[in-house]
């Protein structure tokens, strides 16, 4: 792939409907700061591109478990990513995702929910299951486009409706609903809400844990996740995978503006419907006794918008959640056939992993749906909750890649500990956040001082230092990983000439499998029935017989799938680039703070 369908596939991989929901509705109930998120990407994204992407290269993995794998030797690491990797999918990303795009279609069309979810998984689905990785990101290529389109239509017609920004600045402060719950505050907008930075004490998003806390939850996101590293491993070559972090990082920028934004105009606009607190209000307007700030986005949809334009926002809704739904799908069946099916059956043939990673689509889908009376009942809104959970789950597996990459003395034990540790203590304050849930406007604080007063990103600051020192004192008490098995596993060791055998003997598995051209000559094609070609074609299996590259064949193609070598002349305009990029950013972050 080359860096255009890269960078937009980067940015609708990772703006779902959950996305457009979740974040218009912190917009709307705590203002600006949350749009930081966002912001804090495009930092990462070109982390991604310089430091990630050319280690990943060079080590000649597929999936990020398996580069554990490779770094560290052994298979319990590769299957406990795995098996993190797929249960995160399903409380954080496919749940919420199902679960937003499902109350937009509710909220703006009446439509009923359950058939409304069914109908868009079954076109979801299948044309992940028929087009694979590259249908995926065309598609996504093209979503991205409707998405940036209709959501700055709705954003200037919104601000042309309450005044521009000295009117939102204006009203959102006045957005105070009619009924209200005496003796408390919790009606009234926050006084810091048009600031970035909030204490670092008091603050809903203090701004120690925006910028630390936040940054080892996005290099979870962007830098290790199967989802997003996936795109970045499809380019022609290493400047292509930089030039789609750099326009993934462009694009990054525009959510607060078109996202964010809208959300704060929405409570100004329609303050007793979107920022009511007395859970009888909420519940006669959302169907939520907790808050209706996540109908913010749908509520402008549904009534700023004329006929036709409403038609292009519901499509741009519907775009985010399936090319979000698309990139989760495919590539977690890429991490269940390849890591964990393989695994078990050794000796699968193509035609059952294809099989067994479409089975495994439709399981995840069902354990998704299950899970969103919970992603409901949550009183933090939706994306708080997806970023609560990630900073319990996520600061661990952070840790062991940024110790992969730069500490060689890092080895295999002290990983999987750190892993499984981190892991426990993630799990312990999750679950106790579920059981001590935050009151909801008027009622008693009883939350233990641990969940009161250690704000979730200050959690994953503590929990990604707790896991690096875990790992590095294991791996000091115990032996060190050769020098040679960490030839281009590692930033120092990227560009090393010295022979992997696991490399060599895992670029040819890939050869195999991959290699649709050969040399060597090959059988005839056996003829099948018309209902076996649909089968094959259904299934994306080849009715082609199986090729066999010669040595020189396979040597060649080692060298193209792990070379990091750049032009020098595209080198420099991606480092241009980047720099330019990143002091846009800083300037929107000074600007805003």
């Amino acid at each position: 792939m080359t860096w255009l369908p890269i960078g937009a596939s980067l940015m609708s991989s990772n703006v779902g409907s959950g996305l457009f929901i979740g974040m218009a509705g912190s917009g709307a109930a705590g203002g600006l700061a949350v749009g930081g998120f966002e912001w804090n990407a495009s930092w990462v994204l070109v982390a991604l591109g310089w430091i990630f992407v050319p280690v990943y290269i060079a080590s000649g993995v597929v999936t990020m478990p398996e580069y554990l794998k490779k770094r560290f030797g052994g298979q319990r690491i590769r299957i406990y990513m795995s098996v993190l990797s797929l249960i995160l999918y399903i409380f954080i990303k496919i749940s919420t995702d199902i679960y937003s795009g499902a109350l937009f279609i509710q909220v703006s069309l009446g439509w009923n929910i359950y058939l409304s979810t069914i109908i868009l998984l079954a076109v979801t689905a299948i044309y992940t299951v028929i087009g694979g990785l590259k249908a995926v990101i065309y598609t996504d290529t093209l979503q991205t486009v409707i998405m940036v389109v209709g959501a700055f239509v709705l954003m200037f017609i919104s601000f042309e409706k309450i005044g521009w920004y000295p009117g939102l600045e204006q009203k959102y402060m006045e957005a105070i609903p009619k009924i209200i719950i005496p003796n408390t505050t919790c009606h009234l907008p926050r006084a810091d809400a048009f600031h970035m930075f909030r204490d670092p004490i008091t603050g809903d998003l203090p701004w120690p844990g925006l910028i630390f806390g936040l940054t080892v939850l996005s290099t979870w996101v962007w830098c290790t996740d199967q989802i997003i590293v996936q795109r970045s491993l499809s380019a022609k070559n290493l400047s292509h995978a930089k030039g789609g972090s750099v326009i993934g990082g462009y694009l990054k920028i525009l959510p607060m503006f078109f996202v964010v934004l809208p959300g704060m105009i929405s409570r100004a606009l329609y303050p007793d419907e979107i920022g009511c607190v007395h859970p009888k209000e909420c519940l006669k307007y959302c169907g939520n006794e907790v808050s209706c700030s996540n109908t913010a986005y749908p509520k402008l949809v549904i009534t700023l918008l004329p006929v036709g334009l409403k038609g292009l926002m519901i499509a741009v809704i519907m775009a985010a959640l399936m090319s979000s739904l698309t990139s989760i799908f495919n590539s977690a069946s890429t991490i269940f056939t390849l890591d964990i099916w393989l695994r078990v059956r050794r000796n699968a043939k193509e035609q059952e992993l294809m099989i067994v990673g479409r089975v495994f689509i439709v399981i995840l889908v069902v354990l998704s749906i299950l899970w969103i009376p919970i992603i409901q009942a949550a009183s933090s809104g939706l994306f708080d909750y997806v970023q609560s959970v990630s900073s319990y789950l996520s600061p661990p597996v952070t840790a062991v890649f940024i110790l992969a990459i730069f500490v060689k003395r890092v080895n295999e034990p002290g990983a999987f500990w750190g892993l499984v540790i981190g892991l426990g203590l993630g799990l312990i304050r999750m679950v106790m956040d579920f059981i001590y849930t935050a009151p909801s406007c008027g009622q008693e604080e009883t939350r233990p001082s641990v969940l009161m007063h250690v704000h979730y990103l200050y959690f994953a600051i503590i929990l990604f230092a707790l896991t690096a020192i875990i790992t590095i004192a294991i791996s000091l008490c115990t032996p060190a990983i050769p020098e040679d098995d960490l030839a281009r596993m590692t930033w120092w060791t990227r560009n090393s000439t010295i022979c992997n055998e696991y490399l060599d003997n895992n670029v040819k598995d890939i050869a195999e499998i991959l290699t649709t051209t050969s040399v060597v000559e090959r059988e005839p094609a056996p003829t099948h029935s018309f209902w076996k070609k649909f089968y094959f074609w259904f299934c994306g299996i080849s009715i082609n017989p199986e090729i066999k590259l010669s040595d020189e064949e396979q040597n060649k193609l080692q060298q193209k799938l792990t070379s990091i070598e750049e032009i020098p002349f595209w080198r420099f305009i991606c480092d241009i680039n980047a720099v330019i990029l990143l002091a846009i950013n800083v300037f929107l972050w000074a600007y805003f703070s």
